[in-house]
């Protein structure tokens, strides 16, 4: 891969609980292309929401180096760098100020970005609901009116709201009911192309991953036991691990309960 968006290299995070040192991530390293969507996977206490949040600079490495865009990034991010590096959070309703309306909510993220005319402000809002698939009447309502897919389609909208480069999604679609995942998965899909967008889609979800992204990262204990393209790491995965995970997975179409046959009978021999 040659100049990649973000570029990870060896990151180690350490936590004290009490009087020991737990160790969440150690050497973790990555490159993202841009307009790819990197999925990092594992159960929880694996790492993978420990190094979003590095990736976001809520969390300061211990070692390692993050680079976006062939620069080196700093803990403290610059209004650039946040612009640059948005989150969509896992829980829509508490990712959203319930005191505000939609509308003000998205117009928020545009003015302390200061992007576009003033006068035209109100317009990109309505703009960044159509884009997501939501009516301009939205823009009036509170959170605690909207179902939780219509949340979530607000939250997405206000990451693009920043014209940011990189979203990290975090369990986006955990919340939400199978219909609603299905749908919220197109619109980022969709939103990825038509965008040129890039995604960091940390999951427990594997059913998930496969219709999203187009490389994986297995994470177990803070360390990556496995990682390649999603098409190999589920037709042919190589550690223990992503086979387990990959056969606790729900069956969506025959192949796949084919494969987690497979999968169920190597792991018995």
């Amino acid at each position: 891969m040659t100049n990649p968006l973000l570029s990870i290299s060896r990151l180690t995070k350490t936590f004290q609980v009490g009087s020991q040192k737990v160790n969440a991530v150690r050497q973790f390293s990555a490159d993202v292309a841009a307009g790819e969507c990197l999925a990092v996977v594992g159960e929880s206490g694996s790492g993978k929401s420990t190094v979003a949040n590095m990736i976001l600079g809520i969390l300061k490495p211990d070692t390692g180096e993050i680079r976006f865009a062939g620069k080196s990034l700093p803990l403290r991010r610059s209004l650039i760098h946040r612009r640059q590096i948005q989150l969509v959070q896992q829980n829509p309703y508490s990712a959203l100020n319930r005191s505000r309306t939609v509308g003000a909510s998205l117009r928020l993220a545009l003015d302390v970005h200061k992007i576009g005319a003033r006068s035209q402000r109100v317009n990109s809002v309505i703009e960044l609901l159509a884009e997501v698939g939501l009516e301009a009447d939205i823009a009036g309502r509170y959170p605690n009116a909207l179902s939780g897919g219509q949340c979530q389609r607000v939250a997405i909208a206000r990451a693009r709201a920043c014209n940011s480069q990189l979203i990290v999604l975090d369990e986006p679609t955990s919340s939400l009911d199978m219909i609603v995942q299905a749908r919220i998965l197109g619109l980022l899909n969709d939103l990825r192309l038509q965008r040129q967008l890039t995604y960091i889609f940390i999951t427990h979800d594997l059913a998930v991953v496969r219709n999203v992204a187009d490389r994986v990262v297995v994470m177990k204990a803070g360390e990556i036991v496995e990682t390649g393209q999603t098409d190999r790491v589920f037709t042919d995965p190589t550690h223990p691990y992503t086979r387990r995970l990959i056969a606790a997975s729900p069956v969506v179409t025959e192949e796949e309960q084919a494969l987690r046959e497979i999968l169920r009978h190597t792991m018995e021999n």
